[in-house]
C-alpha cells in the first residue's frame, strides 16, 4: 500500500476513504502520482485494519460515500482486494475501484461482478499509437475488454479521460470515444480532467524526465467544446 486519504471528494460519489495501492504496469506521461508506479515500493497493511478504519468513518460517508481503491493500479492486487471488498460489503460500505483496466483475471472478474459497486475506468487514448505513446505499453484493447466485462455485469461505471491539447482532446478522438461507448447502459457519467503539470516536481524528485513539459494547459474554450461533444453521447459530463 502507498497511502490512505480520508475525506476524498473527487474519487467517486460522496465523501470517501481513498486507499492508494503501490505499483502500476503503465508509465503514463502525465501521471501525477509517479511515486506509486514502482511495483516494489509500498508497505503491507492488514486488511482488517483498513476495514476498521472504514467502519469508523461510516458516519461521514453518509448515503453516497464509501471506500475507493486507487493507485498505482489497484487490480495488480486483485486477490487481496477481493477479500477487502468482501469485508466492506459485509459492513454495508460502498466500494469503488479506480483503474486503468489492464488486469482482467478471475479475481478481477469476481470483483467486477459481485463486489465493486462502482468502477471508474481511465480511458487513456482511443488509438493504439496514441496509447503506446502515452502509457509506454501496447494493446489498448485490454482496457476496452475490461469495459465490456463491466458492461455485461450490469453494474455502474464511470469513465475518466485526461484532455491533453493536441494529443487527446481533438474533436475526432472525442467523437470516436463517444461513438464507441454510446450504447453502453452502465456508464453513468464521464469525468474529464483538463491537463495540468502539478506532478512535475514528483517526477524530478524521482530523477525521471517529465516528457510533457512543453504541452500547454487547455483553454476554457477547448474544455467547453469537449463537454459539448461528449454531451452528445453520455448522460453526464463532469469537469474535474
Amino acid at each position: 500500500m502507498h497511502s490512505v486519504e480520508s475525506f476524498g471528494t473527487h474519487d467517486g460519489p460522496g465523501i470517501r476513504m481513498v486507499v492508494f495501492l503501490q505499483g502500476c504496469k503503465l508509465k503514463c506521461l502525465y501521471c501525477h502520482n509517479p511515486d506509486t508506479i514502482n511495483t516494489h515500493g509500498g508497505e503491507e497493511y492488514p486488511i482488517e485494519s483498513l476495514v476498521q478504519r472504514a467502519i469508523n468513518m461510516k458516519s461521514y460517508f453518509g448515503r453516497f460515500g464509501g471506500v475507493t481503491v486507487s493507485g498505482g493500479e489497484p487490480l495488480l492486487q486483485s486477490k487481496e482486494l477481493f477479500h477487502f471488498f468482501q469485508r466492506l460489503k459485509e459492513e454495508d460500505i460502498h466500494t469503488n475501484i479506480d483503474t486503468n483496466g489492464r488486469v482482467l483475471n478471475n479475481f478481477t472478474k469476481e470483483l467486477l461482478d459481485n463486489y465493486a459497486d462502482l468502477v471508474m475506468l481511465d480511458i487513456k487514448h482511443m488509438r493504439e499509437d496514441g496509447y503506446q505513446m502515452l502509457t509506454g505499453q501496447k494493446n489498448k484493447e485490454t482496457t476496452f475488454n475490461f469495459a465490456k466485462h463491466r458492461e455485461a455485469s450490469g453494474k455502474p461505471m464511470w469513465l475518466r479521460y485526461v484532455l491533453i491539447p493536441g494529443i487527446t482532446n481533438t474533436p475526432e478522438l472525442l467523437h470516436e470515444m463517444g461513438n464507441y461507448f454510446k450504447d453502453y447502459k452502465t456508464i453513468e457519467k464521464i469525468e474529464i480532467q483538463p491537463y495540468h503539470k502539478l506532478g512535475i516536481h514528483k517526477w524530478e524528485s524521482l530523477g525521471w524526465e517529465y516528457q510533457l513539459k512543453d504541452a500547454r494547459e487547455n483553454t476554457q474554450e477547448e474544455i467547453e467544446e469537449a463537454v459539448k461533444i461528449l454531451g452528445n453521447y453520455f448522460k453526464e459530463v463532469k469537469v474535474n
